[in-house]
């Protein structure tokens, strides 16, 4: 794939047009109701500093979590938005995370702090951020995940790295654009030879043992599949 075939690719993606969508509505919103310049740039600051800690935090603690798969309402959520890019992470209809889980996500992060820094137009503009972050975050996450070769070596990299979580060990490496915050709490990792191999890497820890008691996600995805995603046929 070339970066040309690349772009057009990501942006026919219908959640990269709902993001661009609702950054120039949150754009518009500015226009009507504008902050203070230094209140806006206060808000985008704050947006664009908070995103990847949030990220962080919801991937390590949420989208990792063993809670989920736990509730018959939650379960199915948590096979949507993660477990099924775990178990085949080149399965590009479930790249992106859905709409109904995503939005929400970025409104709370960033549009209340940004309403108390600078009123609606604050908020609008804190709000358009995150959007756009997550615009960045998701051509990343393509780059990181089609069959693309970066010739960036900062890209080239961060590919490595998340390639890592997804195939050797999914308890570390948790960003998408920067590794800080891994590295501030310990999760991080530079080569696979740093870690053994996880055996659940694939399944985040939901094995035939847990859907005995937990059998939600496995009966939605018909069966517990542990192997490598390579030796499987998508159905």
């Amino acid at each position: 794939m070339t970066l040309r075939e690349l772009v057009v690719a990501y942006f026919q993606y219908p959640a990269i047009i709902a993001y661009l969508v609702l950054s120039a509505v949150s754009i518009g919103v500015f226009a009507w109701r504008p902050a203070p310049l230094v209140p806006t740039l206060a808000a985008i600051l704050f947006a664009a500093i908070v995103y990847p800690l949030a990220w962080y935090v919801l991937h390590r603690f949420v989208l990792h979590s063993k809670w989920m798969w736990k509730s018959k309402v939650l379960a199915p959520t948590w096979k949507r938005i993660h477990y099924d890019h775990h178990q085949d992470p080149n399965h590009l209809e479930v790249l992106f995370g859905a709409l109904h889980t995503t939005l929400p996500t970025i409104a709370i992060a960033t549009a209340p702090i940004g309403y108390a820094i600078g009123g609606i137009g604050g908020a609008a503009a804190a709000l358009a951020t995150g959007l756009l972050t997550t615009c960045f975050y998701e051509f990343c996450h393509c780059i990181q995940h089609l069959a693309y070769k970066p010739k960036n070596a900062w890209l080239a990299t961060m590919k490595a790295k998340h390639m890592a979580h997804h195939f050797h060990d999914e308890t570390g490496n948790f960003g998408i654009t920067s590794y800080f915050w891994d590295k501030l709490f310990g999760t991080h990792y530079n080569r696979v030879s740093e870690r053994k191999k996880s055996p659940t890497v694939f399944n985040l820890g939901y094995t035939p043992d847990v859907a005995k008691d937990y059998p939600y996600v496995g009966d939605l995805s018909g069966g517990v599949k542990m192997s490598h995603p390579a030796t499987r046929i998508r159905d």
